[in-house]
């Protein structure tokens, strides 16, 4: 069993390329999060692209403690928290001491977990960066980390048959950088956080 999810995630060296690469290929694969021996499984359905060359980015102008992830080994997390509440999830892409990352913006869960509102329509819970991270208990206690099985975190490639269109765009809530199309999502896809 565990052979057989070793063989099916994503390998590290996936990740080191330009985040703008890595950002689009990521929609339609699936990232994993187990928590008590449960598996949740979200289609990844909209991402952004961050870099050095960017000033949205947090490494624009130099690292310190705080974006230090996001400088690591292509495959591992830069997890931080915005307006002291919500966790966001990155990818770290390209090369080791590059600022350069993936925001998983969205996902579409196969199972809702049972500490999530019922109120909330099944295709909305993880439906934004925030929204996700709570869902499947992303905090900074990831930063870091690589993905992989030992981390109960990892990304597994898009099935072959799964066909979408993709929509490329400027990316949301920012006052710098704003203008750069580094935001991609599954056309129509109910669990976009903002079209």
């Amino acid at each position: 069993m565990a052979e057989s999810l070793i063989n099916l995630q994503i390998k590290p060296e996936w990740f080191a390329r330009s985040a703008d690469r890595v950002a689009p290929d990521l929609l339609g694969c699936t990232l994993v999060r187990q928590i008590e021996g449960i598996s949740y499984r979200g289609l990844i359905v909209e991402t952004e692209a961050y870099d050095a060359t960017d000033p949205a980015c947090h490494g624009y102008k130099r690292q310190t403690e705080r974006n230090r992830a996001i400088f690591g080994q292509p495959g591992s997390l830069y997890v931080y928290l915005i307006y002291g509440i919500y966790h966001c999830i990155n990818i770290v892409c390209d090369r080791t001491d590059y600022c350069s990352a993936v925001l998983i913006r969205a996902l579409d869960l196969d199972l809702i977990p049972e500490w999530v509102s019922e109120k909330e329509k099944r295709s909305r819970v993880a439906a934004g960066p925030g929204k996700l991270c709570r869902a499947l208990q992303i905090d900074r206690s990831l930063n870091s980390l690589p993905l992989s099985l030992g981390s109960n975190i990892w990304i597994e490639p898009k099935a072959v048959d799964l066909e979408f269109s993709v929509v490329q765009t400027t990316r949301i809530g920012l006052t710098q950088g704003a203008d750069i199309p580094w935001r991609w999502y599954i056309q129509n896809h109910p669990a976009v956080s903002k079209y």
